[in-house]
């Protein structure tokens, strides 16, 4: 007889977790709930069509070249130094590609690492909602406390009401974590935001986390208003960005953040220990291919005629579309449809309609209900078409 089959298992130790009230994401919950049902999947925010050939040739010849060990921990100097390069040219703001550029393990790495570098026990930090879901775990993460403040949505969309951000900020405020183009809302910054928020930090130590993953997905003809085309707001931010969102590889999960000096400096030592570095062949990858600035330069109108196409193709329905000016998502009302609850209404539309999208409520700490979800429109034009046929019937 097998002796182990007659023993008692070991009990395993209780584990006080760190983040309690954390599950799956809604994303992940989704997407497997799409798969089940077999829906087409417009919840989780990731095309599906390939990128350029040429990006993964690249990375190819990077791979066949040796470039397979690990590269410097701020990142491969040619992929700095082409990040640098884009943002002068773009943004107008020169930052020293040695000290103040550091490649991550994605945006999510970017943000957390931004978030433990300068966040201590008990400092609050404000997120304006509805919020991305990485926000709030890296937040308890660090011991700080959430101080949240809610966008407003009226005629012309989302909108952050600054006010409000202004009587938020305290003594034991260290962060704003700001989100342009946004997530979900679709909504962007424009310069008098930017203003407002120069305003509200000005004379202070107050430190600003800005999400810019979705930059190159601005339409109808506006510009994305980077923090750091402002000196004064520059000085004092990390941003980030995304090269999976720009490029169509978001399963490659290589990211950026921007920042000072002092602030790259204590960035880099939590980065350091967390995931060290990113891997080589798809730095260098990213490199070459940046020598062309066709394809961020192109990305707008790109995303702009699918969002154009999804649109149009909901505009007889009994959806309500709201203002939809960046990302690659479109939020929309249901109330003429139904008055379940969105979670519930996401979970309807994915097992009866066969179309997959994400409850707004997600994006809020307390789940506040609006009757809106989220649409993701970065597909092919044939899976938009599928799931417009099926919408257009709801």
């Amino acid at each position: 007889m097998n002796s182990r089959l007659s023993v008692a298992p070991f009990p395993t130790p209780q584990l006080l977790s760190r983040l309690p009230a954390v599950g799956t994401t809604v994303f992940s919950q989704m997407s497997q709930l799409a798969a089940e049902f077999g829906a087409v999947n417009l919840g989780q925010g990731f095309p599906d069509f390939a990128c350029q050939p040429a990006l993964i040739d690249m990375v190819g010849e990077a791979m066949r070249a040796g470039f397979n060990q690990y590269p410097m921990m701020t990142g491969a100097p040619p992929l700095r130094a082409a990040i640098g390069q884009k943002i002068a040219a773009i943004y107008g703001h020169e930052y020293d590609v040695g000290s103040e550029i550091t490649v991550t393990a994605g945006a999510t790495e970017a943000l957390t690492t931004a978030i433990l570098c300068c966040v201590h026990p008990g400092d609050e930090v404000i997120v304006i909602e509805p919020a991305y879901d990485s926000y709030l775990p890296a937040i308890a993460l660090a011991g700080g406390v959430p101080v949240l403040v809610q966008m407003e949505l009226g005629q012309r969309g989302y909108s952050v009401p600054w006010d409000k951000v202004a009587a938020a900020v305290g003594a034991r405020t260290r962060l704003i974590v700001i989100n342009s183009p946004h997530n979900p809302t679709g909504s962007v910054l424009r310069g008098a935001d930017l203003a407002a928020l120069a305003d509200i930090v000005r004379g202070t130590d107050v430190l600003i986390l800005s999400d810019e993953v979705y930059e190159h997905m601005v339409y109808d003809g506006a510009r994305h208003e980077s923090v750091c085309r402002l000196p004064e707001l520059a000085a004092r931010s990390f941003v980030v960005s995304s090269f999976g969102k720009t490029y169509h590889v978001t399963g490659w999960k290589v990211g950026y953040v921007a920042a000072p000096a002092a602030l790259s400096a204590e960035f880099r030592k939590v980065h350091q220990y967390n995931v060290f570095s990113v891997n080589t062949p798809m730095q260098l990858g990213f490199a070459s291919y940046m020598a062309d600035p066709a394809p961020y330069l192109e990305l707008p109108a790109f995303y702009q005629r699918k969002r154009d196409l999804f649109r149009a193709g909901l505009q007889g329905s009994r959806f309500e579309l709201l203002p939809a000016d960046g990302t690659y998502f479109q939020c929309v009302r249901y109330d003429a449809i139904s008055d379940l609850p969105e979670a519930q209404f996401a979970e309807w539309l994915t097992s009866e309609i066969k179309v997959a999208a994400i409850p707004v409520s997600a994006f809020y700490q307390q789940g506040k209900e609006s009757g809106i979800v989220r649409f993701c429109f970065a597909k092919q034009d044939e899976t938009l078409a599928l799931a417009l046929q099926r919408l257009a019937g709801v």
